[in-house]
């Protein structure tokens, strides 16, 4: 499985840090930029050809990192095939109930292939525990989930008709 990362300025020095620990515990990882602090950057920039990588190799998934990593899921969920999902910290309920952990769920039930991270919100050991585990869990495969997944991929933007005026 081939690993991409891209970010904006937001996320520039997580997406640097990620990339160096990955890269140093032997993951074959492709950095997509930026290469250069730029806080004019426009984060659609990188994570369009990286989303696009993804939606067209079944083989190769992405981190993405923005400030909040939302506008950097919605830009990847732009392109067939693509299922990302934003990571900002795992919620705890404060009365105290057992809900499941959002990184397992993302690939067990929606084969989730990019992960959207929010660098404003995750400091480095918290990104890194969460891209580990993200990276260590494989879909279930289970038909249901699977079956959803299908469904999902009947409404890919290269098989709909989208209308502007909605």
């Amino acid at each position: 499985m081939r690993l991409l990362i891209a970010s904006d300025h937001a996320g520039y020095t997580l997406k640097n840090q990620l990339y160096a620990e990955l890269k140093k515990r032997a993951f074959d990882i492709t950095d997509l930029g930026p290469f250069d602090y730029d806080s004019e950057d426009d984060y659609p920039d990188f994570i369009a050809p990286l989303a696009s990588e993804v939606s067209e190799n079944s083989d190769i998934i992405g981190i993405v990192i923005g400030g909040s990593g939302q506008g950097e899921a919605i830009m990847a969920n732009r392109f067939s095939r693509v299922r990302a999902v934003v990571f900002n910290g795992q919620y705890k309920p404060a009365d105290g109930r057992k809900i499941p952990d959002e990184i397992k769920i993302s690939r067990e039930h929606n084969d989730a292939n990019i992960l959207s991270l929010g660098a404003r919100f995750l400091d480095f050991d918290e990104a890194l525990k969460a891209v580990l585990l993200w990276l260590n869990t494989p879909f279930s495969k289970e038909e249901r989930h699977a079956r959803r997944i299908a469904k999902i991929e009947q409404f890919s933007p290269n098989t709909t008709t989208r209308d502007d005026n909605l």
